[in-house]
């Protein structure tokens, strides 16, 4: 009786640290990982797109041409 409690207590999330260890060392991996790739993701879908062509006036160039 005292190995099957025994048993029981070994899978037990709470009373075991090293399996608590480890599968909260997991969740932070993923954490981790997760919010490194959403945030990548994020500045792909914001990037610098260029320039935008913009028409400046003749008369205000470095180079003025006047009519």
């Amino acid at each position: 009786m005292s190995q099957e409690t025994n048993e029981g207590t070994q899978k037990d999330f709470t009373k075991s640290w090293v399996n608590s260890s480890k599968f909260l060392f997991y969740l932070q991996v993923f954490c981790l990982l997760s919010f490194v790739l959403g945030g990548c993701y994020r500045l792909y879908n914001q990037r610098y797109k260029g320039a935008p062509t913009v028409e400046v006036q003749k008369s205000s160039q470095y180079k003025p041409e006047y009519k």
